[in-house]
């Protein structure tokens, strides 16, 4: 069985111990964040007899896992769990650090996972950098970079610095004006982000304004599962798109 798979220990980690462990890789972790992803099924710590969870250096793994499929592969909780749950059973699936390894087990985990894979979502790696940064960074002039800007495509962040996300955006613009895909094309794609946006919002609005401490994260969770979804009934719509025009 892998480092991942469900294993029991005696002693172990307290739950800030674990948070401990995980923040240097994932700083916007939290322990209501862990208590939702135990509540979901991913892990299942021991209990003391006093009701305290006691995790293994298995659990943490696990977690680990967890974090690392969602962050840079944008897999929903029910494919990652139905890869934890192959991993208990000695199957071996794609691992979530490089390209895929042996055979994964039932054809939804490829039927789910998108296209494209964004290496964050909610600003869970939030770095501050400069217009300067972001010009070099993603390897474009000032004209283009304002041309995006007013076009609504790119916002700056409070005192004017942008974040990961930024370079990720302008650095695809780039790549789509190779093609001939001027900044006012790429409007569309705005407007279409923000319908989607809107539409996931009335989902997991009433979701985060719950009282428990883990509403937020909840919320959180629930968008990320919408956005994958979205981002590979999107992609599925416009292979279909144009194969009809290609046809």
């Amino acid at each position: 069985m892998t480092a991942v798979g469900q294993q029991s220990s005696s002693g172990g980690m307290s739950i800030g111990t674990v948070l401990d462990r995980l923040r240097p890789d994932f700083p916007d972790v939290t322990i209501s964040k862990i208590r939702f992803l135990e509540a979901e099924g991913l892990i299942s710590p021991e209990r003391t007899a006093s009701g305290y969870r006691r995790f293994s250096v298995q659990d943490c793994e696990r977690l680990k896992y967890v974090l690392t499929a969602q962050r840079d592969h944008y897999l929903p909780l029910k494919v990652i769990k139905e890869q934890l749950d192959a991993l208990d059973e000695g199957a071996t699936v794609a691992p979530v650090d490089g390209p895929a390894r042996g055979p994964r087990r039932g054809p939804r985990a490829l039927a789910l996972a998108p296209a494209v894979s964004p290496t964050e979502f909610l600003g869970e790696r939030r770095v501050r950098m400069s217009r300067a940064d972001l010009l070099e960074r993603a390897g474009v002039d000032e004209p283009f970079l304002l041309d995006l800007q007013k076009a609504g495509l790119l916002t700056a962040g409070p005192a004017g610095y942008f974040d990961e996300d930024a370079v990720v955006l302008v650095r695809t613009a780039a790549a789509m004006a190779q093609y001939g895909l001027e900044v006012r094309h790429l409007r569309a794609f705005k407007l279409a982000a923000d319908r989607e946006a809107t539409l996931l919002a009335q989902v997991a609005g009433p979701v985060a304004l719950g009282r428990d401490a883990g509403a937020r994260d909840r919320a959180e969770e629930l968008v990320r599962e919408l956005a994958a979804l979205s981002l590979t009934l999107h992609t599925s719509l416009v292979k279909a798109a144009v194969r009809g025009v290609l046809d």
